[in-house]
């Protein structure tokens, strides 16, 4: 079992609420942080896994209304397109259409794999290792990003919205950021980063809320009230931590169209590195 105090499951949910859309990996933090702060959490029970994916329910639903007029829209496209037999009828019909298959490989992964992914999430120096490494990723991927501006998310091909849900696949790993490796796909591919940054937002909420359906029940099967009353506020103050990190995130990637990733980059390696040198010292 865990047992985790308010003050600790609201610490994890302000870090969790900032750290899921900025592409530094929120599941490193949720493994190291507890770590360096001396925390006494069993992030390997049974129930710290639940509590994290609500967590990230808080942030899907923080997602869902920022971007609710896109969503709102995206599903009108759709349901004209099914009335009239083809998906591809207009704009946002085929965008929907692409995010759903972006979103099966992650999905398919996640079911296959969760038991021996949840074993990593006891382990700091694996979060902080793969977190070097996404900072060698997001440092790479700006520097060989193409150049192309593709803007609309439905000039993307079905063959590139499969490559960059593979690449969210990878994202399961403690230290791999959703946010960092989507984008980095989708810079790859051409995207803006305003706009890789929007596809990587809109494909979080499916993803995310596959893993609650998944992972909540079991957290209510536990038959403890103060873990479940925790995880609801800290997943309220988590969702309200996202919509302004989605919001400054938006600002900024509108602004900045060359080297944006780079800060993430060397703060990942950084701290990566840092964590890495206090488990050896």
């Amino acid at each position: 079992m865990v047992h985790l105090s308010l003050f600790h499951a609201l610490i994890l949910a302000v870090i969790q609420g900032v750290t899921e859309l900025f592409p530094v990996s929120s599941l490193a933090h949720g493994v190291i942080i507890p770590e360096l702060l001396g925390w006494h959490i069993n992030r390997q029970a049974e129930g710290f896994l639940p509590f994290l994916v609500v967590l990230h329910l808080g942030t899907a639903v923080a997602l869902i209304v920022y971007f609710y007029k896109d969503w709102v829209k995206l599903f009108r496209g759709f349901f004209l397109g099914v009335k009239a037999g083809n998906l591809n009828i207009n704009e946002d019909s085929k965008t929907l259409y692409l995010l759903a298959l972006a979103t099966i490989p992650a999905g398919l992964v996640g079911l296959l794999f969760v038991h021996k992914l949840k074993r990593l999430f006891g382990f700091t120096s694996i979060a902080a290792a793969f977190l070097i490494v996404n900072g060698i990723v997001l440092y790479m991927g700006e520097k060989k990003r193409r150049k192309q501006g593709i803007a609309k998310i439905s000039d993307m091909t079905i063959t590139a919205a499969v490559i960059i849900g593979v690449f969210q696949a990878f994202a399961l790993i403690p230290g791999i950021s959703r946010s960092a490796i989507t984008m980095v796909a989708a810079l790859y591919l051409g995207f803006k980063h305003e706009y890789a940054a929007r596809f990587s937002f809109l494909l979080a909420t499916p993803i995310i809320l596959a893993a609650g359906l998944l992972e909540v029940p079991k957290m209510l099967k536990l038959h403890i009230f103060h873990l479940n009353a925790v995880s609801l506020i800290s997943g309220l103050v988590a969702g309200i931590c996202a919509y302004f990190s989605v919001y400054v995130l938006m600002k900024y990637f509108h602004k900045y169209e060359i080297n944006a990733l780079f800060p993430f980059a060397f703060y990942c390696v950084v701290f990566g590195a840092l964590i890495l040198s206090l488990r050896f010292i």
